[in-house]
């Protein structure tokens, strides 16, 4: 999940019961988003030097006690601990994408992420009514205090069935510890992912600030804004696992591309006017391309990243994933408003691009199925595996000796000649 549940609701608090300006809590807001972003640009780091594990529960410890903290709080403290809460939950996002990708093997990692997606899809579905119904009848205080018990819970649960020595660290040199750029300069295709997630991020959330806009300006109220959302937390709930299964074989920039061009065939279909058949069509488009991309670009980042920086891989796609958060409003607000006939056009256009690198990066790309299956899968392709995530090569029983491995199949024995026959009678 980007962000938490008491996050959605933080502007209504400000302004609510804190009596704060629209400006003032609009900067709140903001510094909020911006810790998100670092905390999730910064996690893996954490995790590479420290355990992803240990960081995990480390953060997901500090934002629920911040969270469960935000009612005692004077106002004026809110200022560093609202952000700050922020920050701790950006770092557990990192962190608990890299706690997947070091303990489940490579070939089952799209499933595992797509599980967790529609686990936090499920979650953010449900979260806001919930929370609503919470601010409403009991209080704001209530929301928050509520959701920073359940984050010191989920610290314990987690702490209980990921037992510490589950994802060891691989041995490092200092070198290795700090040769981040090596890895990717030696990876253009994890480049040319990255730049086009954040790109295509910030074209994605348009659906969260200026979509709304742009519905009620043609006269469609809240409540179509609303039964859209619903139709894409349904398509992602019924179909991005399926998806993920039924897609575990094909090349993943592949599917990552196509991802992306959906996004912008989404936005494309506004350029056909503002009706309810249009937005419907627009928003199913985008929820396809995002059940696509998504998972598969999160995994494709683990499968890439060698051992030692595996975190800070998975840093760097969660902290592109969601530059939207930050960006996207103020962007797509003042070109919205500078010129409202343009922002359709450059958002299909950006995300149509985007894709198209993708899939041109995708051609050049070496890719073996049978490399990337379970192990189970990976005997029934014809490749044994060695049950430690990679693909095992057939060896002979002396083949951990000094003798070489025979090249050719041992000649049979000979068999003595048989007796002569009998005379015949």
């Amino acid at each position: 999940m980007t962000v938490s549940v008491s996050f959605v609701f933080v502007f209504l608090y400000l302004t609510g019961p804190r009596a704060l300006s629209p400006g003032e809590a609009g900067l709140l807001v903001g510094l909020g988003g911006t810790g998100l972003v670092a905390g999730n640009f910064t996690g893996g780091w954490y995790g590479d030097h420290l355990g992803h594990r240990r960081v995990l529960l480390t953060a997901a410890t500090a934002s629920g006690a911040l969270l469960a903290a935000v009612p005692l709080l004077p106002t004026p403290a809110l200022y560093a601990a609202l952000p700050l809460a922020q920050y701790t939950a950006g770092v557990q996002r990192a962190a608990n994408a890299a706690l997947v990708a070091v303990i489940v093997p490579e070939g089952a990692r799209r499933q595992a992420f797509a599980l967790i997606r529609a686990s936090a899809n499920g979650g953010f579905t449900i979260g806001p009514i919930l929370g609503a119904a919470i601010a409403t009848h009991l209080s704001y205080d209530y929301l928050y205090a509520i959701e920073g018990v359940s984050s010191l819970a989920l610290a314990a649960w987690t702490a209980r069935v990921v037992p510490g020595g589950t994802a060891p660290h691989p041995t490092r040199t200092p070198h290795q510890r700090a040769a981040l750029w090596p890895e990717l300069r030696t990876r253009p295709a994890v480049l040319t992912l990255l730049l086009a997630i954040a790109i295509t991020d910030i074209v994605y959330r348009q659906q969260y600030s200026t979509f709304p806009l742009y519905l009620a300006d043609h006269h469609m109220d809240t409540g179509v804004y609303g039964a859209l959302l619903a139709v894409n937390g349904a398509v992602l709930l019924c179909l991005e696992l399926p998806a993920a299964l039924a897609l575990r074989r094909h090349a993943p920039l592949r599917i990552v591309g196509t991802g992306l061009l959906l996004v912008g065939a989404g936005y494309a279909t506004l350029l056909l006017g503002a009706t309810i058949t249009t937005a419907v069509a627009m928003m199913t488009l985008l929820t396809l391309g995002e059940l696509l991309y998504k998972t598969t670009a999160t995994a494709y980042m683990a499968d890439e990243a060698p051992p030692h920086v595996q975190g800070r891989f998975q840093s760097l796609y969660a902290g592109a994933s969601i530059s939207g958060v930050v960006l996207a409003a103020p962007l797509g607000g003042t070109l919205y408003e500078a010129s409202p006939a343009t922002l359709w056009p450059l958002c299909t256009t950006l995300a149509l691009l985007a894709g198209a690198a993708v899939l041109t990066t995708a051609r050049k790309q070496p890719h073996t199925p049978a490399d990337r299956l379970p192990p189970a899968e990976a005997r029934t392709a014809g490749r044994p595996h060695d049950g430690e995530g990679a693909v095992a090569v057939p060896r002979s029983p002396s083949s951990s000796s000094s003798q070489p491995r025979p090249t050719a199949d041992p000649p049979r024995p000979t068999l003595p000649p048989p007796p002569p026959a009998r005379p015949a009678t």
